[in-house]
């Protein structure tokens, strides 16, 4: 029998006789046994969460996308990167296996919970008055919304991932600052108020060369390190663009010496 089918069966056997531990530990079993039979098999959420990502690679990296969250870095520097791009890639890709698999386990445990809870409720003898489609829809209720579940971690994890090599590009590249970017405008999205509230904010990286040579400070936002950083938060769809130049700096975020420099650097190219 199918999962549904299982369900079905077991409800109605429940409703009919009454709760029995012996009766209720075998419907347990037949449960869990047709939840893993229906549904898609670990191998193939795993190749489809690597292929997943293995895209995503190939277009930031290997096509070179991710250059445009950081404007300033040459295609020979992201190139130079590559083999801790790829080790990030492999992380990510162990990590979201781990939690797909985490997931799954605990919607069957919710499912087969739901089942035990409901049913010693119903007392010996059975009852009549059971809304077996209520009880079916409740317990199935888990279960039904793992598919789902399952593509935002996949879509999670890709903002993650894209997140992750964006930054060790911006550390590896000496970035000053960055910008945040919300997408609170997409319709439909369920924005976290604080990250709206961050957008166009721009965040000091500390420690960086400019800031030790005295040539800027931090801004009114703060550090990089003071917030989460995008994607961090569950489906997060949030971005930095990393600032590597004075010039593309806020004025609030200039010294007076950073502003001499500038002026030297202007005229020098005039």
């Amino acid at each position: 029998m199918t999962f549904y089918e299982v369900i079905t069966a077991a409800v109605r056997d429940i409703s009919e006789n009454g709760y029995d531990p012996i009766r209720v530990d075998l419907w347990l079993q037949k449960i869990e046994e047709a939840a893993n039979r229906d549904l898609v098999s670990t191998d193939t959420l795993d190749r489809t969460l690597r292929a997943s990502l293995e895209t995503l690679y190939k277009r930031y990296v290997e096509r070179g996308a991710l250059l445009k969250y950081n404007p300033g870095v040459t295609r020979f520097s992201l190139d130079k990167v590559k083999p801790q791009l790829r080790a990030e890639l492999d992380r990510r890709i162990m990590a979201s296996a781990q939690l797909i698999k985490m997931n799954r386990e605990e919607a069957i445990q919710k499912t087969l919970r739901r089942f035990a809870g409901w049913s010693t409720s119903i007392p010996q003898g059975g009852s009549e008055v059971v809304d077996k489609n209520e009880v079916k829809g409740d317990i199935k209720k888990s279960l039904k919304q793992l598919p789902f579940e399952e593509r935002r971690v996949l879509i999670d994890q890709g903002h993650k991932f894209t997140s992750a090599i964006s930054e060790t590009l911006a550390t590896d590249n000496g970035a000053l600052a960055a910008v945040w970017h919300s997408n609170w405008r997409q319709r439909n999205y369920n924005y976290r108020k604080d990250h709206k509230e961050r957008d166009q904010k721009v965040y000091a990286v500390r420690g960086n060369w400019a800031q030790s040579k005295g040539l800027m400070k931090v801004g009114p936002s703060g550090y990089v390190d003071e917030i989460t950083k995008p994607a961090e938060e569950p489906f997060c769809r949030c971005h930095y663009e990393w600032v590597y130049n004075l010039r593309d700096l806020p004025d609030d975020m200039l010294t007076d010496k950073g502003r001499d420099e500038l002026s030297k650097l202007k005229g020098g190219s005039r």
